[in-house]
């Protein structure tokens, strides 16, 4: 039997995107439909029935509830409606994220907060009210961060601000809750998710040979690249890795770049 069936994933921003491809490895594992039941916890109610109604068609089992994770007394709900409708939690998977990329003259401090809100704050409120029920399964909480999280471009501070915290808050989170349960992250590269939007926004992508050649292993990242991660960081193949940080970007952080 797969050992994922039966249980319960929680991913905060899983209608599309990198939350998408997550959801998307934990019903069908390997390939295996009897996978976890997934719970798509988006605050974009057409992206989150489209990849409900997806996984189901592919024989999956998936629940989407509406979430806006900028707001505790939302999160809390999501939380209480899992455990009255599922009666369990697994898996923790805190995705939901937004970017502002402005410069730090024009940046506002409304803007700032927002991004450390949704990113970074609702962390640590999901984590907390999701924790006394991880605890009951030996559950694992897998945050996303970010390689900008380690380095940077121009106009990123709120961004990185918010994604070197979550690298932060998962070390902490790891100590904290250990060993009930097991908390680490995952820092994406450059993933491509413009064809894993909800359909009224998904868009053909091509890439050039240029942004292909950036990365050591020859292509931009996919949804799927996380989502097999995921499956590992949170499986019991991974059970004496915890407070870590994976970072998965084709090698694209190693290598050295000097300007013509």
């Amino acid at each position: 039997m797969n050992p994922f069936n039966n249980k319960v994933a929680i991913v905060t921003g899983g209608g599309q995107g990198i939350g998408k491809g997550i959801i998307q490895a934990f019903s069908h594992p390997g390939g295996d439909p009897q996978g976890m039941h997934v719970v798509i916890a988006d605050k974009d109610e057409q992206a989150g029935h489209e990849t409900k109604q997806w996984i189901e068609g592919k024989g999956g089992k998936a629940t989407f509830i509406s979430c806006d994770v900028a707001e505790e007394t939302s999160i809390r709900s999501m939380i209480n409606q899992v455990m009255q409708q599922l009666d369990r939690i697994d898996v923790l998977v805190n995705n939901a994220g937004v970017s502002r990329f402005k410069p730090l003259d024009e940046l506002t401090v409304a803007e700032f907060d927002e991004v450390l809100n949704i990113n970074l704050r609702s962390a640590f409120i999901c984590s907390k009210f999701a924790a006394p029920y991880l605890k009951q399964h030996k559950g694992t909480i897998l945050n996303i961060a970010s390689t900008r999280a380690l380095m940077s471009e121009p106009g990123s501070e709120a961004y990185a601000a918010s994604k070197g915290g979550i690298l932060s808050l998962t070390h902490a989170m790891a100590i904290s809750l250990g060993p009930a349960v097991r908390v680490n992250a995952i820092s994406p590269g450059w993933i491509e998710v413009r064809d894993w939007k909800k359909q009224a926004e998904r868009e053909n992508v091509h890439h050039s040979e240029a942004d292909k050649k950036q990365h050591p292993v020859g292509r931009v990242g996919t949804p799927e690249d996380i989502g097999r991660a995921a499956v590992f960081l949170c499986s019991g193949e991974s059970t004496f890795i915890t407070g870590q940080n994976l970072v998965i970007d084709g090698g694209m952080t190693v290598k050295m770049l000097y300007e013509d």
